[in-house]
């Protein structure tokens, strides 16, 4: 055992101090919700509890995390579910932080874990009964399953798949993500044909994750609805955009009555936001049959791929803005308000024995307040972009690729889930927060594997 500066540097390696570290980190991102009083809720978690705890299949939620409720014990206690998804962020935090710093102490992952709390929204999202927090874990073990799972024992890397896995079942955009990270570890696995000092991505074990997810939905979507689909609710969501953008108004004016849709009645009566359309009471999606109606959203199909063919720049034109500017949103705190009107309904009748800790909670009682905490976080956010355009400019001129590995990854990873959520949703804070801390964890391990690594490099 080492001393420095008083403290004992415990390095992590082992078992002991491994687990000690990821259980301090648990704690840690435990905070927030403790300080509130209760895990934290979003307007979806109502849907999920329904789904998950009282069997009924809605196409709008993604099964797998419904479940993942149930077989956690959310009926008698929302808590367990948070503590799992602040232990899996610790671990996958942990496993990097380990693969990317050799040496590390346990004083050291402390420090790193007190700055991602303090700097980013890491805690809000790890302790929020939502599948947001799994967006980010999917991206950290895809990288250490391509790139570091030489450097791990069997044990660990059967968990970082087991992880990771989970967190691309948990929601199917994330079948995108993690999909769109694939083929790219794909191309640069071409890539050292040509350059053999680029990095050689394992992609047998990712790709495997990749497929484990893909079952676990399936299963999960057969034993709630009884039927083989990986959703039924994707052609809702982006006709929904595509009215937002005004697409769909154009499509209904310049084609009806000829073109014999439903939705022909209703084009006066259209509304502007995503959310309107699909969650107003008086909304005309509502009255055309909703998220039930196998023949509304045959209909949706119809009206995107007619949209495509007829207006392809004007599709093209409105993905492009709708994706950058979801890359540019990512406040702390979206949707984490008092949801008493949403879902208190769905809590009294699922999980009764809660209402009392649920309405004594800061988040019901208004007293939440983000304004303050983004004067930090945004900006913190900004710069952690610009370090990884940094790190990832000095890794290619010093040509040390393996160091470009992880900050390249992260912000492809950036850039495909503002391109999903823009492009299949609409643009929300909430999409990009839930990944914005990665850059934030990339440079901290980059700054304690080398101090001098984000200083101008010296030309001769």
């Amino acid at each position: 055992m080492v001393y420095t500066r008083g403290l004992p540097s415990l390095p992590v390696a082992g078992v002991v101090v491994p687990l000690a570290g990821v259980a301090l980190l648990t704690a840690m991102l435990l905070s927030a919700a403790v300080w509130n009083g209760f895990p934290f809720i979003f307007y979806d978690t109502g849907g999920y509890l329904t789904e998950g705890l009282g069997g009924v299949f809605l196409a709008e939620r993604a099964p797998v995390y419904s479940l993942l409720l149930f077989v956690a014990g959310s009926k008698f206690s929302l808590w367990p579910i948070v503590i799992l998804q602040a232990a899996m962020t610790a671990f996958i935090v942990t496993e990097t932080a380990r693969a990317e710093v050799p040496g590390l102490t346990l004083w050291g992952l402390a420090g790193i874990g007190i700055a991602l709390i303090l700097l980013t929204g890491i805690s809000w999202y790890a302790g929020q009964v939502e599948p947001d927090c799994m967006t980010a874990l999917l991206v950290l073990g895809c990288y250490l399953l391509m790139f570091r799972s030489a450097g791990l024992s069997r044990t660990r890397r059967w968990a970082v798949f087991a992880v990771t896995t989970l967190a691309v079942a948990c929601h199917p955009s994330h079948l995108g993500l993690m999909g769109g990270l694939l083929i790219c570890g794909l191309l640069l696995k071409l890539g050292c044909l040509y350059m053999p000092a680029l990095p050689r991505p394992r992609l047998a074990q990712a790709c495997i994750s990749l497929l484990g997810a893909i079952l676990l939905i399936l299963a999960a979507n057969y034993g709630l609805a009884r039927g083989i689909f990986i959703s039924r609710s994707g052609s809702v969501f982006v006709f929904a955009r595509l009215m937002q953008d005004g697409i769909v108004k154009r499509l209904l004016h310049d084609t009806c009555p000829q073109s014999g849709y439903k939705l022909c009645a209703w084009r006066g009566h259209l509304k502007t936001r995503v959310d309107a359309w699909l969650w107003s009471p008086d909304s005309g999606f509502r009255a055309l049959g909703g998220f039930t109606s196998r023949e509304q959203r045959a209909e949706d199909t119809r009206i995107i791929l007619d949209s495509l063919e007829r207006y392809p720049v004007m599709n093209l034109r409105a993905a492009a803005y709708d994706s950058a500017l979801q890359f540019l949103l990512f406040r702390t705190g979206d949707g984490i308000e008092p949801q008493m009107s949403v879902i208190e309904t769905s809590l009294q009748h699922l999980i009764p024995r809660q209402i009392h800790a649920y309405l004594a909670a800061r988040q019901q009682r208004g007293l939440l307040r983000f304004r303050s905490l983004n004067l930090l976080h945004v900006p913190i956010g900004v710069l952690g972009v610009l370090g990884l355009l940094l790190l990832i400019q000095h890794a290619g001129a010093g040509r040390r690729w393996g160091h470009a590995q992880l900050p390249a990854l992260v912000l492809l990873a950036l850039i495909g889930n503002a391109i999903i959520c823009g492009t299949f949703a609409e643009p929300h804070d909430r999409y990009q927060s839930r990944v914005i801390w990665l850059p934030v964890l990339v440079l901290i391990l980059t700054r304690m594997r080398d101090p001098h690594a984000l200083q101008p490099a010296e030309t001769a």
